[in-house]
């Protein structure tokens, strides 16, 4: 079965960067949209980032010129550089995949797999 595990997460200053990582495992094919989703506090969680198989990036207009979503494909990896943090990205980061990513790949009714969620704090 699909394995997906975050990390990078952590509590950062406000102009401060991180970068999380996913690593998948278990997926039948090389390619494949990965999705970044984040959820605040009392809010919806929210397509952040997603990047498809032929490397073809999407982003929210909230992180554009801020965030940076790529893969290593050799490692099976996807990450997602978070630069210029401001207090409202504070939330629980999470990756999704899925076959490819389409004109849905900001919802996360969309993905079908799921990690389980790292936290960022920014304050």
């Amino acid at each position: 079965h699909v394995q997906l595990v975050e990390s990078g997460g952590g509590s950062v200053q406000v102009g401060g960067s991180l970068r999380l990582s996913c690593e998948a495992s278990g997926y039948k094919y090389n390619d494949y949209c990965m999705g970044w989703f984040r959820q605040g506090p009392g809010k919806e969680r929210e397509g952040v980032a997603a990047i498809d198989g032929d490397g073809a990036t999407n982003y929210a207009d909230s992180v554009k010129g801020r965030f940076t979503i790529s893969a290593d494909s050799a490692k099976n990896v996807r990450y997602l550089q978070m630069d210029s943090l401001k207090p409202v990205d504070t939330g629980v980061y999470y990756c999704a995949l899925e076959y490819f990513c389409g004109g849905s790949w900001y919802s996360r009714h969309y993905f079908s797999n799921w990690g389980q969620g790292t936290q960022v704090t920014v304050s």
